[in-house]
């Protein structure tokens, strides 16, 4: 055996001696790696033997690292965890039109799906493959190329492309308005108001902005996402602050109705988050023109 190979063990034997030093038992670590609980035994024998000294200490079905096996796993995770960054880099560069992009859930059922089709139009080999997150995460460990970010641009670890800026509006049904006789802002005061749980202070800032100060302690019901707040507020249990964008198929059909011109715009914006090294991502580089030429202009 040469040098090279003889301080080279076989990548299956350290990739099972990660996954068991990780959970503290071959059985777990099997079900990590795709081996049975004696196949990474064997494994881990192989790489002790390699080593010439044991790694592990059993305790009945539990196992836990010695101080040699400690030293050699805080020595090895780092370098596993380059071997994977590199092999997806390098994936990536094979297969670079395949992406994994969070979306919030409001935002991609009603600005972003109806737009896939030209993004499909513009780049038949790009494949997208979306889920709904409504807080910020770890790209990088949660496996995302991108996500969809409303707030300010301060997503940690992240590239944030803008794409554009929200008015909300106020909206309840027809009835609810009539039946309360909504003529002006104060009238709401009294009033059910629902709420989003991201933005509480949104219907402080509409009253102030509409110079109306000394409010009373504003409360009521309140909702994660914004189409369930909108399907609440259009069965009259009362008014709603909502970004105009998402509520056109309701204003449309008439099931929701905006009461006041007056709208509330904010800092804070959509942009699409990105993670580090995008820009040798083609897939990635491309979907943030064409998600850029689509908000070009757009206000919500």
């Amino acid at each position: 055996m040469n040098e090279g190979r003889r301080l080279l063990p076989p990548m299956a034997a350290l990739n099972s001696f990660a996954a068991a030093a990780r959970h503290g038992s071959f059985s777990r670590a099997g079900e990590q790696v795709g081996l049975t609980q004696s196949a990474v035994s064997r494994q881990i024998a192989i790489l002790e033997d390699w080593l010439q000294t044991p790694l592990f200490e059993r305790r009945g079905r539990r196992v836990v690292l010695n101080p040699a096996g400690q030293a050699f796993a805080d020595q090895i995770r780092p370098a596993l965890d380059r071997i994977r960054a590199a092999t997806e880099q390098a994936l990536m560069l094979h297969s670079g039109r395949r992406l994994n992009i969070a979306t919030l859930p409001s935002f991609g059922m009603r600005w972003l799906a109806p737009r896939l089709p030209d993004l499909t139009a513009q780049y038949p080999d790009m494949t997208v493959n979306f889920a709904a997150r409504s807080f910020p995460f770890d790209l990088a460990e949660e496996g995302f190329d991108a996500a969809i970010h409303f707030g300010r641009p301060d997503w940690p670890d992240a590239d944030h492309l803008f794409l554009f800026r929200e008015e909300a509006v106020v909206v309840a049904a027809p009835g609810w308005l009539a039946d309360h006789k909504i003529v002006q802002p104060s009238d709401l005061l009294t009033k059910a108001l629902l709420f989003q749980s991201s933005r509480p202070s949104a219907w402080n800032r509409w009253f102030a902005e509409a110079g109306i100060v000394d409010l009373p302690p504003l409360k009521g019901a309140t909702f994660e996402h914004f189409l369930m707040l909108a399907q609440t507020a259009a069965a009259g249990a009362g008014a709603a602050l909502i970004p105009r964008f998402l509520i056109e198929p309701e204003l449309e059909a008439g099931t929701l109705a905006t009461p006041f011109a007056q709208t509330l715009s904010t800092e804070d914006a959509y942009y699409l988050v990105r993670r580090p090294g995008w820009e040798g991502h083609a897939g990635l580089s491309d979907f943030g023109t064409w998600i850029a030429q689509q908000s070009q202009g757009w206000v919500g």
